[in-house]
C-alpha cells in the first residue's frame, strides 16, 4: 500500500492537522459522521478491462451546470435516501448520459473538504457492462474518451492525483482539502491499494 500526502507551500496552518489521527488506508474522517453526511458518486463506464490501456475508452461527461460546470469528470451525482451509493451510480450514469450500466465496481472513496466544511463523501465506481449509446442531456455532453485522452486540464485539480490509480485497477481512498471556494486544493492525504471498500 501507498501513501501520498502532498501539501503546497502556501497551505493553510492546519489544514491536514484537523484529522491527523486518521490513516486514510483504513477510514475517512467523515465515518466518524457517516449517517449524517451527504454522499455522492462517480461512475466510469469502461470500454475495456482494469488496467484500461491508453487506447481502451472510458465515458466522461462535460458539466453543463452545477458544481463542476464545463468541467469534465465522470457521469454522477448525490445519493438520494433510500438509495445506495451503487444505485446512485446506476441512476446518475443514465440519467446524464442515457447510457444503462451494471457489473459495477468500487475503487474508491474520498472526502472532500471546502475551508472547515464537509461538502460530500464520494464513491468512485467503473462499470464494465454498458448499454445504450450516449446522448446529450440537460446536466452533461457525454463522450467517450481514449484514456490517452483524458483532459485533465479541463478536471477538477484533485482528479490528475487519483483518476490515473483507478484506471490502472487500483483501489483508492483520499481526503482532499480545497480552500472555502472550492477553487484551490490546497493538500490531500491518498492511500492506494486499500482494502474494504463497500
Amino acid at each position: 500500500m501507498v501513501e501520498e500526502p502532498g501539501v503546497d507551500d502556501d497551505v493553510e496552518a492546519g489544514v491536514r492537522d484537523r484529522h491527523a489521527d486518521v490513516h486514510v488506508a483504513e477510514r475517512l474522517p467523515s465515518d466518524a459522521f457517516a449517517g449524517e453526511r451527504d454522499d455522492a458518486v462517480i461512475c466510469y463506464p469502461l470500454r475495456g478491462t482494469l488496467p484500461l490501456a491508453p487506447a481502451d475508452e472510458l465515458l466522461m461527461i462535460e458539466k453543463r451546470r452545477g458544481l463542476g460546470a464545463d468541467l469534465y469528470n465522470g457521469p454522477g451525482g448525490k445519493v438520494e435516501p433510500g438509495e445506495t451509493p451503487m444505485e446512485a451510480a446506476a441512476r446518475e450514469t443514465r440519467e446524464e448520459t442515457g447510457v444503462r450500466v451494471a457489473d459495477l465496481d468500487k475503487r474508491g472513496e474520498f472526502d472532500f473538504y471546502f475551508g472547515d466544511e464537509h461538502v460530500f463523501c464520494c464513491h468512485v465506481y467503473v462499470a464494465r457492462d454498458v448499454q445504450g449509446d450516449p446522448h446529450d442531456t440537460l446536466e452533461a455532453f457525454p463522450e467517450w474518451r481514449a484514456r490517452e485522452t483524458v483532459p485533465y486540464d479541463r478536471m477538477w485539480e484533485d482528479d490528475e492525483l487519483w483518476l490515473p490509480h483507478v484506471l490502472d485497477g487500483d483501489t483508492i481512498r483520499a481526503v482532499f482539502y480545497f480552500d472555502a471556494e472550492g477553487e484551490d486544493l490546497l493538500a490531500h492525504d491518498l492511500a492506494v491499494d486499500v482494502a474494504a471498500l463497500d
